[in-house]
């Protein structure tokens, strides 16, 4: 009887966010995986993955709670249609509807990675999500001090 690969669902904004995660393609690779970003009016890599699309959503624009609750809706389709063992993300807003139901929901185990450009400080994402995640991870040493029970492996770059 051969054994089921494991699912991993790969989600992140668009730009330096996506740019990071796409930095595992060897790991998206291993595994039976999608990546879930945002719909750009430019075309972003999807290292060559089956690829879902998100609104893009700013925190500060007016219709960001209907667009949110979009991005929540789609996200929950994604999660049934796709039923990942584990979510990997690298931020920003619009991951963390998916990211909520994934472990609060579901049961799955959630893994973030902060954000390379954070040297000092979290991201709002990350501030939020890490309560959730079953494995937080920093690229630079310096954001033990903020994420105490994170893990510093060095930068993905």
């Amino acid at each position: 009887m051969s054994q089921r690969r494991k699912k991993v669902a790969f989600i992140a904004s668009s730009g330096g966010h996506l740019e990071q995660l796409l930095m595992l393609r060897p790991l998206m690779a291993r595994y039976d995986s999608c990546l879930i970003t945002e719909r750009t009016d430019y075309k972003a890599p999807s290292a060559d993955q089956k690829t879902y699309h998100l609104s893009q959503v700013n925190r500060h624009e007016a219709l960001f709670l209907p667009k949110m609750i979009g991005i929540a809706c789609k996200s929950l389709w994604i999660l049934l249609k796709e039923r990942p063992d584990v979510v990997i993300t690298t931020g920003a807003l619009c991951v963390v509807p998916l990211c909520l139901m994934a472990k609060v929901l579901f049961g799955k185990k959630l893994v973030y990675i902060e954000s390379f450009a954070r040297v000092t400080s979290g991201n709002i994402t990350g501030k939020f999500l890490y309560r959730f995640a079953d494995r937080f991870y920093v690229q630079w040493e310096s954001m033990l001090k903020v994420y105490p029970k994170a893990l510093y492996l060095g930068g993905i770059y």
